[in-house]
């Protein structure tokens, strides 16, 4: 059994990561999948606080990764039409992975800022937009590799 829990755990971290990569797989959620994995062996043991840390982390990176590009387009000077654009736009992206979770919230806070008049400012709020995008994936990114290090420790 804990062979079969191993590879599924090491499948669930590489998913993780490649998930962080691609908008269609939720990777910090299947990077700690694979902890939990290698917890249930009979040799790996990690504590309880250990585990809730984790999870709190992954639901707050999970949650902050739809966030950031509405900061983006926020801080790249778009209007309150260019958030809720951006946000319409991710929500619309939703249903067209993966391009669509890439492109919905830059496509949706330049619409916002030209329905608002704001022409001069679009591209700029919609590039913020694209910007927080890229953070999340980052963020992601580092917080998986952080759970594979783990992963690769207690295997070692």
């Amino acid at each position: 059994m804990d062979i079969f829990l191993i590879i599924s755990g090491s499948l669930l971290m590489i998913l993780g990561i490649a998930g962080c990569l691609l908008p269609v797989l939720p990777g910090p959620p299947l990077s700690y999948l694979g902890l939990v994995a290698i917890h249930l062996t009979s040799k790996i043991d990690f504590s309880s606080k250990f585990l809730i840390s984790w999870g709190i982390i992954v639901i707050i990176v999970s949650i902050l990764d739809y966030v950031i590009p509405i900061w983006g387009t926020k801080i790249f000077g778009g209007s309150k039409f260019g958030v809720w654009g951006s946000m319409v736009g991710l929500l619309a992206g939703l249903f067209i992975p993966p391009v669509g979770i890439v492109i919905g919230p830059f496509i949706g806070a330049v619409a916002g800022e030209m329905i608002a008049g704001n022409r001069q400012n679009a591209l700029k709020a919609g590039f913020g937009s694209f910007i927080g995008f890229l953070a999340g994936t980052v963020v992601k990114l580092l917080v998986s590799l952080i759970m594979l290090y783990y992963f690769v420790a207690a295997l070692i």
